[in-house]
């Protein structure tokens, strides 16, 4: 059927013949000016859609009427523009497509309408690893390196590339994900097929809100999402909440964009902002750079809303200009936003629209800070980081604490590395990273660090040789402009080399220490500390050898570097003594705004960006190298450990299983709050005496080969021995950290794999006790995909994070919630107990279950399927089995 919408316009551009775009009906409709700008993008998806098959009117109608329907559980679709996938779950997500090829031949339909109908852009960004650093030949070692390890993955990517249409692959050595596509893959409108419309995209990571940041509406989902959302399947969601963030004032010169979004961090994680979008107003958004606002839109994951949008204003604009892209393009792309009224002007009031709940942040008020040791919202102003870090030695084991005896506080291990002797304390920094889209992407921080380097060093100051320093940007055009600018050759000098083009020590891919800093940190128990520019500190995540980590500003992370210890105060201590015995302190050395401004002006320019971009697919030779077959399915190696055609559709028919009760239920473990998706599904280093360990060294492989558990996610076999495998696994079951469980019908401590699979030969279901803000953290889909394999039927929480939850609806996994007031420990629950889940034959979104349980006791909780649509992929066992039935039949 024809679009009721659609309508002929003006053309936006005199030298091309008349487009159409989706009117949105009316401008002056009063119900339209009032809508947040991230609503209206929604609206205008779901007019681009309307059809009889994709979205009814009515949904138009409830997306206009949002301030009345946004508390009525409504569901609307949404069909973003773009799908863009990383490579640590965007082979998983090819692997699925092959063996959903496999599944619909097998089913009798045609394998090849598994193909995605959206542009997809793969970035590899996660693979390569911090092996060297300090050498002026790190880059090409640690690339080479990723290739050798790597090159089964690429070679199965590069196929993916030549039997999908639609999906476009960037070669490792490219940049990070969110910072490509800030600089070079956002549109911000679309001109596709005739029309115009608003760009949008949904991502396999979490972090894919960094380009709502350029007024592009975007966020993570799960790969199994994706997947569906690539086939042509619209994202079903509840009409959000919108929190409208109002910025006023102007920030001190001391402040960099890294203070800010900390600050915001915890200020949303006070005010409460889990499956909600936030979008930004007031005068303050005028005074943040396109890098700036994209630096805050990143850490949404870590505050916990959907969307952190910052709507299109002329600062966008000249952001496209400055990047390099095509003039006519931003020209129309100007005139279409203003003749859909979504051209924001954040001093004009009058614009300002109606959100549910408004919180104001003065921006002068903000004051330079970090965030740890173990959180990203656990922000700590500078000046009191030496204060707080002694409070949390002696504190308890907990987020804010490392529960060290008081007699300890001041151990000191003595150490020799490479000829010289050391001490290690509490405290000591050890890895210093420059690293992650969030801070890589924004030149004033990095000219900023790299100002202070040139300063640091013509002091006299030098960073201790044993301290694992390293620079990962997120693209090309920082090491141009760095190199341009001069500072590039300072920040070597304290050891700060471009290491790589990826995400690095940010996704704990920071590579070994040296071997005299982990006897020493193992002999004295010490809470050693990594310093880096990233979005995640979580427990483990890092570095298995740094208890403490700090999210850090990049000039921060090479002052605490040279200051060798976080147990300093800045303004009272000298960061060093020079050669002539003069003392430095940080703000001796600190740049000015002025300073940074002045050289960003001279240095950053679109050139840089044409140069880089307009070669990026092509640019790296070991890539262009590889072969790779052509054919429409994937042949199979049975002897791979990297890529194995997965279990989830074995056995699958186009007839529906209708779900059944799930009966005495062993529980696999028991949480408390903020467990994240780094502790369900780890993504860094393979410990030697894992399950997965065992399986690899079984499979003729030795640890030298292991890789990363990220690196395996196309391997089932590994990816489920490497559930729950996080050695900071805090279980309730067992008084010690460590990725183990009871199995209680022998009493024996196993290894969670190895209980898992002794429960699932004995033919009994599990399920897992969780606090609140469970599977915080990465979108990644294995973090469900392996509870599905462990057995797992479903999770019993408090809350969770938006991402995980969807990813276990998408695997068949029950997402229950406990009642309001209600938790293990009001309801008497050690998990001791055997449950019994009450699935009735009518299902609606959101209803109460019963649970029994073997002691007699009932309770209720929440089913969180949230819209119908999820119930229907829970009714076919999780979205691709949907999908499967739907493309073979």
């Amino acid at each position: 059927m024809s679009n009721p919408f659609v309508q002929i316009v003006e053309p936006l551009d005199p030298k091309q013949p008349l487009k159409k775009f989706f009117n949105l009906i009316k401008l002056e409709d009063v119900r339209y000016a009032r809508l947040p700008f991230s609503i209206r993008i929604l609206l205008e998806a779901a007019i681009r859609n309307c059809d009889e098959f994709l979205v009814k009117k009515g949904d138009v109608e409830n997306i206009l009427n949002w301030k009345v329907m946004q508390h009525k559980n409504v569901e609307v679709p949404f069909k973003p523009a773009r799908v863009i996938l990383q490579d640590f779950t965007g082979v998983p997500a090819v692997v699925d497509f092959a063996a959903m090829r496999d599944a619909v031949k097998k089913l009798g339909g045609d394998p090849e309408k598994i193909n995605p109908v959206c542009p997809a852009d793969l970035v590899i960004d996660h693979s390569i690893q911090v092996d060297f650093n300090r050498q002026s030949d790190s880059l090409q070692k640690n690339q080479d390196l990723e290739f050798e390890r790597n090159k089964e993955r690429f070679e199965f990517l590069k196929w993916g590339s030549r039997a999908f249409k639609n999906l476009r692959i960037i070669p490792p050595g490219s940049g990070i994900i969110h910072q490509v596509n800030l600089e070079y893959l956002a549109r911000v409108v679309m001109d596709q097929d005739g029309y115009y419309y608003p760009d949008s995209v949904v991502g396999t990571d979490s972090h894919t809100t960094m380009i709502d940041g350029l007024g592009v509406l975007g966020w993570g989902v799960g790969g199994i999402e994706a997947e569906a959302v690539m086939l042509g399947q619209p994202i079903s969601m509840v009409l959000p909440e919108v929190v409208g963030y109002k910025l006023v004032g102007n920030p001190p010169p001391l402040v960099t964009s890294t203070d800010i979004v900390l600050t915001i961090t915890k200020h949303l994680r006070q005010v409460g902002v889990v499956g909600k979008f936030v979008e930004f107003f007031g005068p303050g958004v005028a005074q943040l750079s396109i890098a700036d606002r994209a630096t805050i839109a990143n850490m949404c994951p870590e505050y916990g809303a959907t969307a952190a949008y910052f709507p299109v204003d002329d600062i966008s604009i000249g952001y496209l200009i400055q990047t390099g892209r095509d003039k006519e393009k931003i020209m129309c792309t100007k005139r279409y936003l203003e003749a859909v009224g979504m051209l924001r002007d954040f001093k004009n009031s009058s614009q300002d629209p109606d959100f549910t709940q408004v919180v104001e942040l003065d921006l002068h008020t903000v004051v330079p800070c970090c965030s740890g040791p173990k959180r990203p919202q656990d922000k700590v102003a500078v000046s009191d980081m030496k204060k707080d870090f002694e409070t949390c030695l002696g504190a308890k084991q907990g987020f804010k604490g490392f529960q060290i005896a008081p007699d300890r506080h001041n151990s000191i291990v003595k150490f020799n590395f490479e000829g010289c002797d050391f001490e290690l304390a509490h405290g000591s920094v050890v890895i210093a990273a420059i690293t992650s889209c969030t801070n890589t992407s924004n030149p004033s921080v990095m000219l900023g660090a790299g100002l202070l380097a040139k300063k640091a060093v013509e002091a006299g100051l030098t960073v201790k040789p044993y301290i694992k320093t390293s620079l990962s940007p997120g693209s090309g055009v920082v090491t141009y402009y760095l190199r341009e600018s001069g500072v590039m050759r300072y920040l070597s000098q304290l050891g700060f080399d471009v290491v790589g083009y990826g995400c690095m020590t940010c996704i704990g891919n920071s590579g070994p220490l040296p071997e005299s800093v982990v006897e020493a940190i193992t002999q004295g128990d010490l809470v050693a500390v990594g310093v880096l520019s990233g979005n995640r500190n979580f427990e483990g995540r890092v570095h298995p050898n740094t208890r403490a980590n700090y999210l850090a500003s990049p000039p921060l992370v090479i002052a605490y570097a040279i200051a060798g210890t976080i147990q300093i105060d800045f303004e009272k201590e000298p960061l060093g003594i020079n050669a002539l015995g003069k003392k430095i302190f940080l703000k001796d050395i600190w740049p000015t705004r002025n300073e940074i401004q002045a050289v960003e002006r001279q240095f950053v320019i679109p050139g840089m960006f044409k140069e880089v971009y307009q070669k990026i697919e092509t640019v790296n030779k070991s890539w262009n190298a590889l072969d790779a077959p052509s054919d429409k399915l994937y042949t199979w190696n049975p002897k791979s450990t990297y890529i194995k055609s997965p279990p989830f559709f074995d056995g699958l028919t186009l007839a529906l299983q209708t779900p059944k009760t799930i009966e005495d239920a062993y529980v696999l473990l028991s949480f408390g709050d903020s467990v994240t998706t780094d502790h369900i599904s780890p993504a860094g280093n393979i410990a030697r005496n894992s399950p997965a360990a065992r399986y690899l060294t079984s499979r003729g492989l030795t640890p030298r080969e292991f890789n990363s558990y990220g690196s395996r996610r196309g391997n089932d076999a590994v990816m489920a021995r490497g559930t729950f495998a996080n050695i900071r696994l805090v279980n309730k079951f067992i008084d010690k950290q460590g990725p183990q469980t009871i199995h209680f019908p022998s009493g024996e401590i196993l290894d969670v794999f190895d209980a898992a699979e002794r429960y699932k030969q004995a033919g009994h279901p599990l399920i897992v006790l969780a606090g609140k803000e469970y599977g915080a953290g990465s979108s990644r889909d294995w973090a469900a995909k392996g509870p599905f394999l462990l057995g797992v039927k479903a999770v019993l929480a408090e809350s969770y994070e938006r991402i995980h939850r969807s990813n276990l609806v998408g695997m068949g996994v029950i997402p229950l919630q406990y009642l309001p007031g209600e938790d293990a420990g009001t309801l008497g629950l050690t998990g001791q107990e055997r449950y019994t889940i009450i699935i009735p034959e009518k299902l609606k979104p959101q209803m109460n279950v019963q649970i029994k349980l073997d002691t007699g006791k009932t309770f209720h909780a929440i089913m969180r399927f949230d819209t119908d649509v999820e119930l229907t992929y829970f009714h076919n066992g999780g979205i691709l089995n949907y999908m499967i039935r739907k493309m073979a039949s």
